[in-house]
């Protein structure tokens, strides 16, 4: 869930700091709010410093590549410069020795050079120009290799002098990576921290959010639901224009269908028939199984209480079409015990215990004792599975796994999909669940609330809040306006105005809807809302109003399901 950086008004710091604490909506959204802004912008600020790193490490390594390079010129120079030296050091020798040579010529009588350097005087002075010449050379020479050498002193200068440079740069820029790579390890530490606390707040907002809207996953129960007038789509709300939001179904969706399974036997199928249906590639089996089962009531008899007493299906439906639908759950209900493993709770979390149904379990009783022994087998693994099973899944049944087994997800109808209610099992079965506009909690809080229908006002104010949702994710100020009234939650949700800025962020407020068009996909859920308004044609994601409707729709209004539609009138 991405969360916007948004004004987080009074939060305290240390409320924010034990996200597991807290039960107040406003003051969770607060910190979610304020904790997200700070890891964006941590987040913005460590991109760069990663960057400016990157750019620091790869200057460093390029300084050390200079570095490196001008050391090798240095010693190159600095070996030249020893063999011209060595070189003059020769030359200047020769020349001294050459020197001091024509020198001691000089001095003598010419008749002595005549005697004891040549045989007349022209030899004499020829060979006397030749070491002049010789001599001037060696000079010359000495002269270009001393000059060699002072440019190649010089080029050593140059070279220590860039490279004395390039040494302050590199520990400079070694003392600037150093610190933001300190900087950068610690805001990661701080986005992990920060990243940690958002994630639990989202979980505590998510549960408070379970709690308002109600969700639960449940079973028929011993006792026939009342059939609410008020939620049915022709209920007269007094008011027009009118919008409401029905569900199909209610959770969990996977399994057998309880009332599609009555529908199924009233269609003429057998148990095993309806077990095959929901469960898939399986076959029911008579197997021999422990003759007790431990319980948190205590150890049991499988056969002989526990499953008497299991209370998942009204024992009525025997009489009225539907035994061997009493038949299928009491293989589901034997196959769920042993597939479970160690000690089975004796509530809806696992599967329902009456005592006083054990005693008396009348038709039911028949069905267990018919089907003893009998579970649902996986033809692929070999296993018992899981059955899990729950009162209506709305038309669509969705697959889930156990024992290496997947069941499969299907429309339950005999009709096409596209319609189908039309042919839907569970309405064969009168499920008042199959379609149905919530406005009460389970427990039966309505708000001041007595049947699901918005006004325009009311109903723009949700598909605001769907357009924000749908656009930014951001839910930290969409809760219901009456959110303190209805569930005693000291928040403080946005009012209409202020979701209506929000929604100008994103195209333009809605104020009003002339049309509402619903598109339901091949997997069983709404894909797309599309609305008619004031600022032309509006699209939102069934998931995006899903969440919307949920946060905030008023008092104990919501929806069930996924699968779901939009009635107007």
């Amino acid at each position: 869930m991405i969360f916007g950086v948004l004004s987080f008004g009074v939060v305290r710091a240390d409320e924010c700091e034990n996200p597991g604490n807290l039960s107040d909506l406003n003051v969770i959204s607060g910190c979610i709010s304020k904790f997200s802004g700070i890891l964006e912008a941590i987040s913005k600020a460590n991109t760069n410093n990663r960057t400016e790193l990157n750019r620091l490490n790869s200057q460093i390594t390029n300084l050390k590549s200079q570095i490196n390079g001008l050391n090798n010129q240095v010693t190159k120079l600095q070996n030249q410069i020893f063999e011209n030296e060595v070189k003059v050091g020769v030359r200047q020798e020769l020349l001294s020795a050459k020197i001091r040579s024509d020198y001691i010529g000089r001095r003598k009588p010419v008749v002595l050079i005549s005697l004891f350097g040549s045989k007349n005087a022209s030899g004499f002075l020829k060979n006397l120009e030749t070491a002049q010449l010789l001599a001037r050379r060696d000079k010359e020479k000495i002269e270009e290799i001393v000059g060699e050498i002072q440019e190649f002193n010089n080029q050593v200068t140059n070279l220590r002098t860039q490279k004395d440079k390039l040494d302050k740069l590199k520990i400079n820029v070694d003392k600037q990576a150093q610190f933001l790579a300190g900087e950068v390890a610690k805001a990661d530490k701080y986005q992990a921290d920060l990243g940690g606390k958002i994630s639990a707040l989202t979980a505590r907002q998510n549960s408070l959010i379970a709690q308002k809207t109600g969700t639960f996953t449940t079973t028929v129960g011993d006792v026939p639901l009342a059939d609410d007038p008020a939620a049915r789509p022709d209920y007269n709300p007094g008011f027009s224009p009118a919008y409401a939001v029905f569900s199909f179904g209610a959770p969990h969706f996977r399994g057998m269908s309880q009332y599609g399974a009555l529908g199924r036997a009233k269609s003429g199928q057998n148990y095993k028939q309806i077990l095959e249906a929901y469960y898939g590639s399986v076959e029911i089996k008579r197997m021999p199984l422990n003759s007790n089962i431990s319980t948190t009531l205590g150890s049991m008899s499988l056969e002989g209480k526990y499953l008497r007493g299991i209370a998942e299906m009204p024992t009525v439906w025997a009489d009225n079409g539907g035994y061997e639908a009493l038949k299928a759950q009491a293989v589901a209900a034997r196959s769920y015990a042993v597939a479970y493993g160690g000690t089975i709770c004796t509530t809806e979390a696992c599967q329902v215990f009456s005592g006083s149904k054990a005693a008396n379990p009348g038709r039911w009783g028949d069905a267990v004792r018919e089907t003893e022994g009998e579970v649902v087998v996986s033809k692929s693994s070999g296993q018992i599975i899981s059955t899990w099973y729950a009162s209506t899944s709305g038309g669509y049944q969705q697959s889930y796994s156990s024992n290496g087994h997947s069941t499969p997800g299907f429309w339950d109808t005999t009709s096409d999909w596209t319609r189908w209610a039309d042919g839907a099992y569970e309405v064969k079965g009168g499920s008042p669940w199959f379609y149905k506009g919530w406005y009460k909690s389970r427990t039966g809080k309505t708000c001041g609330r007595n049947h699901p229908w918005l006004t325009t006002g009311e109903f723009a104010d949700i598909v605001n809040a769907a357009v924000v949702v749908s656009a930014s994710g951001d839910t930290s100020g969409i809760f219901p306006e009456d959110g303190r009234s209805c569930w005693g939650d000291n928040d403080s949700p946005w009012s209409k105005e202020r979701l209506a800025q929000e929604a100008d962020k994103h195209g333009g407020r809605i104020t009003t809807v002339s049309k509402v068009k619903v598109d339901h996909g091949s997997n069983g859920k709404t894909s797309r809302v599309v609305f008619s308004t004031n600022r032309g044609e509006v699209s939102v994601s069934g998931e995006s109003f899903y969440r919307a409707y949920n946060l905030r729709a008023m008092g104990a209004l919501s929806v069930k399901s996924y699968l779901f539609n939009i009635e107007q009138k």
